[in-house]
């Protein structure tokens, strides 16, 4: 491996914590932590503690459990020295309804018991929120978060308890139905899909063909919250990776989209600078969002790790490539989406 890279960092939000703009994605795309090889596991985690990823997320449902089981035992076996953070997700099912406050206790025991861990530096909501419960597949309403018996009244408790430093939304849905959690003033982090194909979680476009996610990372800035970026290179479909076996079944990012965008990043990878890939363009375009706090990318083998590194290394894409990128999105006709950056990027 190559020698030590220092990974660039941000502030989470109002938390307190600084973290790698880089996050370690733990989920089902990737495969690698849903899977079965030990070894390919920590030479991965290695390789990502390494360059200074000090983020790691995964969630109850990824594999079953079977992603926190991997992480954990990983972590056993590394014994790293330096601060991290774990963060895991609880996604309440339809016929759970009415044991929330159970059902939310039982998911992350069951989560600290597997990652071996007294507490999570981030407890999520893994479902999507919506105006009415059930208009998407296992969505909540706000009343299901916010109300008597509800989702934050749980988090809340298990947060007195020690169990986790802060709580956090998945950011899809009704747009309108999630800034009125981000104004409860009650939850510190968001993360939502943004990506070259889909930026309208910063940029909302009226007119965009796939979803609108309505500009809720502004929203989270205005209140402080700290904003991860899931899906940067839309399910490997940006990178000509054959869709995962999560995607063939998955409700929330389905084969279609999949191969719709597929289709859009062949159109731009024939048109990018000599020497640039899509992947480089997708995770620096992603960098130059100074209010978005980390990338969460499913990392599969030490070549992706320190790939990743690199593009940190280079940092943002600058004002002109920005412009250029713009253009090209545009061309391909499928969005009407802004690809410039929200503010200056770093240096």
């Amino acid at each position: 491996m190559e020698s030590v890279r220092r990974m660039q960092y941000r502030p989470l939000g109002s938390t307190g914590i600084q973290v790698s703009q880089i996050a370690f994605g733990a989920g089902p795309v990737s495969g690698l932590m849903t899977g079965e090889s030990f070894r390919q596991q920590c030479d991965v985690v290695a390789a990502a503690l390494d360059v200074g990823i000090n983020w790691f997320d995964t969630a109850a449902t990824y594999g079953d459990g079977q992603s926190e089981t991997s992480l954990g035992r990983v972590l056993r076996r590394l014994t790293p020295t330096q601060e991290l953070h774990l963060a895991s997700k609880v996604r309440i099912m339809p016929e759970d309804i009415d044991y929330i406050p159970r059902v939310v206790r039982a998911s992350v025991e069951s989560s600290l018991a597997r990652l071996d861990v007294d507490q999570l530096s981030l407890l999520q909501l893994h479902n999507s929120v919506t105006r009415q419960r059930g208009d998407e597949p296992t969505s909540l309403s706000v009343e299901d978060v916010l109300g008597p018996g509800g989702v934050l009244e749980a988090f809340e408790k298990l947060r007195a308890e020690g169990m986790t430093l802060h709580l956090g939304l998945t950011g899809i849905g009704d747009p309108d139905s999630l800034r009125e959690l981000i104004d409860s003033g009650r939850f510190a982090t968001l993360q939502t899909p943004f990506n070259i194909l889909n930026t309208t979680a910063l940029h909302p476009a009226p007119a965009f063909a796939e979803t609108n996610y309505g500009g809720i990372i502004n929203h989270c800035a205005a209140r402080g919250m700290g904003v991860f970026a899931i899906r940067v290179l839309a399910g490997g479909a940006l990178v000509g990776q054959a869709p995962s076996a999560h995607t063939l079944k998955t409700r929330f990012f389905p084969l279609d989209l999949f191969e719709r965008d597929a289709r859009r990043a062949a159109q731009i990878q024939e048109r990018l600078p000599t020497g640039m890939t899509i992947a480089e363009l997708a995770v620096r375009f992603v960098l130059a969002q100074q209010s978005i706090s980390a990338s969460i990318i499913g990392l599969a083998d030490v070549a992706q790790v320190e790939a990743a590194a690199r593009l940190v290394e280079l940092g943002p894409l600058d004002a002109d490539l920005l412009a250029e990128l713009k253009s090209l999105l545009d061309s391909t006709g499928e969005t009407s989406a802004n690809a410039t950056p929200d503010r200056e990027s770093d240096g």
